[in-house]
């Protein structure tokens, strides 16, 4: 389970270095792909896996569920960890994250997600007190 607040930064090749706390769990391989609000998505490959037989389970007829595949596959990247345990973010993902040097990777359970560390900083601030605020039950069975 991915879980805390960890602040690398991009070098000047587009690498992080890995948070050690997530290490063990993408030593063998990961997916980084496009996630909501403007993040990146990593996930362990077994993860992806499962994710993707869940995600084709969608029918095809379902304009929603096409278009939400094409965006969430097309931007799937690959990688494994090198020595040092950096990973390359590419170009492209980068550039739809606003990614610059400073960055908030944060553990969501079954994936990490990067964040730009000022847009991360915008979304926790502005969900905070959302948080605080909610009066029912969001996620069934949990409070």
């Amino acid at each position: 389970m991915f879980l805390g607040t960890f602040t690398p930064r991009l070098d000047d090749k587009g690498r992080l270095i890995l948070p050690a706390k997530f290490r063990d769990e993408l030593a063998e391989g990961l997916v980084i792909t496009r996630g909501q609000e403007r993040c990146l998505y990593v996930f362990s490959e077994s993860e992806f896996a499962s994710m993707h037989e869940r995600v084709r389970q969608a029918p095809l007829t379902s304009k929603q569920a096409r278009d939400y595949l094409r965006v969430f596959l097309s931007g799937a990247h690959p990688e494994t960890p090198d020595k040092q345990h950096r990973v390359t973010v590419p170009q492209s993902l980068r550039d739809y994250a606003g990614l610059d040097r400073e960055l908030a990777v944060i553990g969501a359970g079954s994936r990490a997600e990067i964040w730009d560390a000022a847009a991360w900083e915008t979304y926790l601030t502005e969900q905070e007190s959302v948080f605080s605020d909610i009066e029912e039950e969001v996620i069934p069975g949990m409070f």
